[in-house]
C-alpha cells in the first residue's frame, strides 16, 4: 500500500518518500509568500490561494498568516472566512463547505501520533480526514482533531477541543467539547432588532 493512501486510512506511515518531502515544501513556500502580501495585494492573494489549495471556492477570504503541512490536501467551498493564524496540518484530506468561518487561530490537525513510545520513536504518525460542513463557525483557538465531521450550520465555542464528531445544528464548546443546546429560532430573536 502506498504512503499516500496510509495517510488517507489512518494507517501508520513515514512521509519520507513518495515525493512527500518536495510536496510539503512548495505548500509551505506558497503559504510563506502569501503571508508576506501587502494587504492591497488582493488579486495576488486569490492567485495564491489557487496554487496552495486542492481547491477553492469563490469569495475566499484568508487574514494571513496562514501555517499549512501540505496546502493541496486542503478543499475550500465558496465563501470562506478564516481570520488570523489559521493552522491545517493536512497530511489528509481537509474539506471545508460553504459559507464556513474561522475565528483567530484555529487549528484544524488530521495527523497525530501512536501513545506507545516505542512505535511513537520510530517516526510514524497517522492521519484521518476532517470535514467541516456547511455553514460552520468556529470561535477563537478552537482546535479539531483526526477524523472529526463538524456537521452543518453548527458552531463551537472559544477555546475548545473536538476531538468527535460534532452533530448539525449544535452550538459546542469545552475541552474536550460537549454538545451544550440545538440551535433554535430563539437564536434570530437575538439579533432582530
Amino acid at each position: 500500500m502506498s504512503v499516500r493512501r496510509k495517510m488517507e486510512i489512518g494507517e501508520l506511515y513515514t512521509d519520507h518518500c513518495e515525493g512527500l518531502p518536495e510536496e510539503r515544501l512548495a505548500g509551505k513556500e506558497l503559504a510563506y509568500n502569501y503571508n508576506l502580501t501587502r494587504p492591497s495585494e488582493e488579486a495576488r492573494r486569490a492567485e495564491l490561494l489557487t496554487q496552495l489549495f486542492g481547491s477553492v471556492g469563490e469569495n475566499c477570504w484568508i487574514e494571513p498568516p496562514i501555517r499549512v503541512a501540505y496546502g493541496n490536501h486542503i478543499h475550500i467551498g465558496k465563501n470562506f472566512y478564516a481570520n488570523f493564524n489559521m493552522v491545517v496540518v493536512d497530511d489528509a484530506t481537509v474539506k471545508i463547505g460553504d459559507n464556513v468561518m474561522l475565528a483567530p487561530n484555529v487549528t484544524i490537525s488530521t495527523a497525530g501520533h501512536p501513545i506507545d513510545p516505542k512505535i511513537r520513536i520510530t517516526g510514524q504518525q497517522f492521519s484521518l480526514p476532517v470535514t467541516i460542513e456547511d455553514n460552520v463557525w468556529l470561535g477563537t483557538g478552537v482546535i479539531i482533531n483526526p477524523g472529526v465531521v463538524i456537521g452543518r450550520n453548527s458552531v463551537i465555542g472559544a477555546g475548545s477541543v473536538v476531538t468527535k464528531s460534532i452533530p448539525p445544528n449544535v452550538v459546542a464548546a469545552g475541552i474536550p467539547y460537549r454538545v451544550i443546546r440545538e440551535i433554535t429560532a430563539e437564536d434570530k430573536v437575538a439579533f432582530a432588532r
